[in-house]
């Protein structure tokens, strides 16, 4: 039955060796709708739980929770049905585009694996999630160096939003970027959200940008949950030494041209 909880983590831990565990005991719920930022150093965890959440890796112990199902229980075609609906931006936006491949046919990927629809649709698909993300068709015949780093993220967006997700993680998605430039990608997320609905999990080390893109923050330090809740509190009456050098450490997001 659905509730107002999207995605859950109950005690997740990942451990690679018996004597190496980086991420012990995290928990946390992120609502339907909301962005909650994951933020800490590098290090510290926060890709790895995101990509339990989405079983890109087998968490050692703990639950993950799905629109109140238990996601860890999911055999490979139901996992299949899943990853339509929570999809991830990765950190590097040329890393994350194979250099061989038009846009057309990145865009056009994730119809075909999905089967949804005729070949003959794909490009005029492909073609709207680019206007989705500010860019116009001509981007369509061309490859992925041919374009800033600013312009390879909004294709890695689209590409991410084509099969009309509900959970999307940005995984650190402006760090590879100019500031200024980040901004606008930072600001492109919030009309998305808006416009399709969408629930985020922002991992990032820049508590600024989490306090302008987030509704809840947690913070990680060495594989644990060591903060929590809203954004505004968090931020602005932090609790914890590393939360209040976390924010020390960057500067304050410039305002988008």
């Amino acid at each position: 039955m659905p509730t107002d909880v999207l995605v859950e983590a109950r005690g997740l831990v990942k451990e690679y060796s018996s004597a190496r565990r980086v991420v012990d005991d995290v928990s946390f719920a992120i609502k339907r709708g909301e962005t909650l930022g994951l933020v800490g150093e590098s290090g510290s965890g926060k890709s790895t739980v995101a990509r339990m959440l989405l079983r890109l890796v087998e968490p050692t112990a703990g639950e993950v929770r799905y629109n109140g199902g238990d996601l860890l229980a999911v055999g490979p075609r139901g996992m299949r049905e899943m990853r339509r609906r929570m999809q991830i931006v990765f950190q590097d936006p040329y890393a994350a585009l194979n250099p061989r491949m038009r846009v057309r046919e990145i865009l056009a990927e994730p119809f075909a694996i999905h089967r949804q629809g005729p070949i003959e649709s794909l490009e005029a698909r492909s073609a709207q999630m680019l206007r989705t993300v500010g860019m116009d068709n001509s981007a369509l015949e061309r490859f992925p160096h041919e374009f800033s780093g600013g312009q390879r993220q909004r294709i890695n967006i689209a590409r991410a939003l084509a099969l009309r997700p509900e959970f999307l993680v940005l995984d650190e998605p402006v760090s590879a970027l100019d500031v200024s430039v980040g901004a606008q990608v930072v600001n492109l997320l919030r009309d998305l959200q808006r416009e399709y609905g969408l629930t985020y999990l922002f991992i990032s080390h820049s508590m600024p940008l989490v306090r302008y893109l987030c509704d809840r923050v947690a913070v990680m330090q060495q594989g644990k949950l060591v903060e929590f809740g809203e954004c505004e509190r968090v931020c602005g009456a932090p609790q914890e030494e590393y939360t209040r050098r976390l924010i020390a450490a960057t500067p304050e997001m410039p305002a988008s041209p």
